[in-house]
């Protein structure tokens, strides 16, 4: 009996519970599957794949979650190896990811003790020798290994002290690897499993062992056949195999095609339900533009409207005029007049009957929002008012009266308005300003405030390249205002070191001695412990010495402080009773201050590019030329070097959130990685924005021709749409 157990690797209490489990899971297993014929191999536990077992089931299972067979299968290499190329010792260098040596080993023995004991080997050829280390497992690696012999090694190159290593290769003796051929697919894995002999090269023998258990028919084909023939795409099992092992370097290119765009039509057929859903959704028809939209446009607008002001407001009221809800996202780049575009959509509103209102995620922001929209509508003698959370008692109680009533046409507030004692008589439309700063909830409960839901205008100052628009916010309307009003100046943007600080300082001094006012922004609330830069603490006093406190007056703002605190500090600096707002990041978005031309980024290498983009959009707000100074450290990495050069040579948003996607990545640039919406394991929609375009026309194809899927051909498809649904948050995105 003992050495039954010593057979299947049972030799500790643990492992013989594992042992019995993995028996009784497996008669069961086999069991239904005999009578339910319907169970995909592909659920099959990955225990019962040949040369794992439950141990190494386990481990798969907890450090890269894959439990079935098909986890497996979906466990897609990045990258492949041509395991024919054999490297002399005397070529390796610390830039190669993975290389492949023969030679004879030798010095095998075992460094150090206890938990910092090691096993090391010296690999020599006839070019030079290389040292092999491996930090665990050293105790069960020494006994496989045989002084003298040859052998094959492949692993990641590395340099310490000027001599090469390679950590936990894989290795094995010259005769049993000379059989390797062609490309070995290389996979994603961790260090537990490298050390305990789960290697890229046994990844590949389990897949080998999987495809030889499973036939073309386990795979369900989920795309219908006229899209595979339109769009020349292989078969998904096809598709699955040469991407695992191709054997050419066109099938491989066949299979990431394929497989990408099945990632990107699911994702886009997804959108394009919501997108019915939107567009099924009845809306308040505004039949009329009357007299408050008339008046405003003939005799209050501060300026001429832009050719995409105009664009835009057309594409509003007909979407306003169609009896569908509007559902509608505008992009403007900082300064580009969306708030005189939210006016007058609130306009139309009134003129049709209903009540208007306008959410921003900020007090600061709701403020200025109340001060330029009442300013602009003052004249009419149209009322607004404002509600956020710190208006309270008698003044509070009036403005719930007056939106309860009907007699307040228009209110500006943050999420104090989708409060339930918050009641409109006819609320028609809703303006969001910078819609990602509110949860879905918050919009939702938005939208109950009538008896159908009101149009709404979702408003943002932060660009969004288009491909990333269509994944984002594919079930949206997207408006886009590229052109900026007329007479704004372009602000000059400069990058200086802090060797040039002085000069700097006194740049912006001069500024301030004509009358102008200027932003200084850290990144930092207190001194770090790590990292020599200045905090805003420090910055502050510092500022004080370039600023003399008897000529000067200087404002300070940051997060930490008291909600009344900051308020004040920030109004001392609207109304110009403050020269310098030294600052963190909290004026990003919103605070509009036209004497301002002068914005300072304090350790500027520490900003991403869209967030200095934003800061940058502070200032150029007046008739004065403004300007944008990018300070740095001495010496900074090149990537932050790149990011300031970009910032230098445009201003353009949708240019910079072009290269900010290249540069950081979807899920980086918009915090939707963890989410899972844009969970992709093979497409790139930066790279890939040939193949989002064509699944996107594919989608709404489909779904006019079959809105709820229910034609035989599109049953597979269904259900995988359902099973994607359970693992992403699509319909959570707008």
């Amino acid at each position: 009996m003992a050495t039954e157990t010593a057979k299947i690797g049972c030799l500790t209490v643990k492992s013989r519970i594992q042992c019995s489990v993995y028996v009784v899971s497996r008669f069961f297993f086999s069991y239904f599957y005999l009578i339910d014929p319907l169970l995909s191999i592909l659920e099959s536990p990955i225990e019962f794949l040949k040369g794992v077992g439950p141990q190494r089931g386990e481990l798969l299972r907890k450090e890269l979650e894959i439990s079935t067979f098909g986890d497996l299968l979906y466990h897609y290499p990045y990258r492949y190896f041509d395991r024919t190329e054999l490297l002399k010792i005397s070529d390796l260098t610390d830039q190669m990811e993975y290389a492949q040596v023969a030679g004879t080993l030798i010095n095998i023995g075992e460094e150090g003790s206890g938990r910092k004991s090691r096993l090391v080997a010296t690999l020599y050829d006839d070019t030079g020798r290389i040292e092999l280390l491996w930090f665990q497992g050293a105790s069960w690696m020494r006994k496989s290994l045989r002084e003298g012999e040859k052998y094959i090694v492949f692993g990641k190159v590395s340099s310490f002290n000027g001599n090469y290593n390679i950590a936990h290769p894989e290795i094995e003796p010259w005769n049993a690897a000379a059989s390797v051929a062609g490309k070995q697919p290389v996979y994603s894995t961790t260090e537990k499993l490298r050390i305990k002999g789960i290697t890229n090269r046994s990844f590949a023998k389990l897949t080998q062992a999987l495809f030889e258990k499973i036939k073309p028919g386990d795979i369900t084909e989920i795309l219908p056949s006229e899209l595979l023939r339109k769009y020349s795409l292989v078969n998904r099992y096809h598709a699955l195999k040469w991407l695992h092992f191709p054997d050419s370097d066109e099938h491989e290119a066949v299979a990431r095609h394929r497989l990408k765009w099945e990632e990107l039509f699911l994702s886009q057929l997804m959108i394009a339900r919501l997108r019915l859903q939107h567009t099924a959704q009845h809306g308040w028809k505004f039949t009329q533009v009357g007299a408050h939209f008339n008046e405003f446009f003939r005799l209050h607008l501060p300026f001429e409207l832009t050719g995409a002001q105009k664009r835009v407001l057309r594409e509003i009221r007909t979407d306003t005029g169609s009896g569908k809800q509007m559902n509608r996202l505008l992009q403007g780049d900082v300064g580009s007049g969306k708030t005189i575009v939210a006016v007058m959509t609130m306009l139309l509103a009134l003129d049709n009957g209903f009540q208007a209102c306008i959410m921003a995620p900020t007090e600061i922001l709701a403020q200025q929002h109340y001060f330029s929209i009442s300013g602009l509508l003052a004249p009419m003698g149209i009322t607004v008012r404002l509600l956020t959370g710190s208006v309270k008692g008698k003044v509070r109680k009036e403005i719930l009266g007056e939106l309860a009533d009907g007699s307040l046409k228009i209110v500006v507030g943050t999420h104090a308005l989708i409060e339930d004692s918050v009641q409109f008589r006819n609320l028609g439309m809703a303006v969001i300003d910078e819609q990602h700063r509110f949860g879905v909830g918050q919009r939702a409960r938005l939208w109950k405030k009538n008896e159908m839901p009101p149009h709404v205008l979702v408003m943002t100052a932060t660009p969004i390249p288009r491909t990333l628009a269509m994944t984002l916010y594919g079930d949206l309307d997207i408006s886009v205002i590229d052109e900026l009003p007329p007479g704004r100046k372009e602000i000059k943007t400069v990058f200086r070191r802090d060797a040039g600080r002085m000069k700097v300082m006194e740049f912006i001094r001069s500024e301030v001695d004509l009358g102008r006012q200027a932003y200084i922004v850290y990144p930092l609330i207190e001194e770090s412990e790590k990292m020599d830069y200045e905090s805003l603490l420090a910055g502050y006093e510092q500022v004080k010495i370039w600023f003399d406190e008897n000529r000067y007056k200087i404002a300070m703002v940051h997060g930490r402080q008291e909600a009344g605190e900051r308020e004040r500090n920030m109004q001392r600096f609207v109304k110009g009773e403050a020269d310098v707002l030294v600052a963190t990041t909290v004026i990003e978005v919103g605070v509009n201050v036209p004497n301002a031309s002068v914005m300072l980024i304090e350790s500027a290498e520490r900003f991403g590019l869209s967030q200095m983009h934003q800061l940058r959009g502070r200032v150029g707000r007046g008739a004065d030329q403004s300007y944008c100074i990018l300070l740095t450290g001495n010496k900074i990495s090149d990537e932050s070097y790149k990011r300031i050069q970009i910032m230098v040579s445009t201003t353009d948003g949708f240019k910079i959130a072009e290269e900010d996607l290249k540069m950081r990545g979807p899920g980086d640039l918009y915090g939707t990685r963890q989410s899972g919406t844009l969970k992709f394991k093979l497409a790139d929609i930066v790279m890939d924005g040939g193949i989002l375009e064509e699944t996107r026309q594919a989608a709404l194809e489909l779904l006019t021709q079959d809105p709820r899927l229910d034609l035989p051909q599109h049953q597979a498809l269904k259900y995988a749409l359902s099973q994607q649904g359970k693992e992403s948050h699509w319909g959570k995105i707008s």
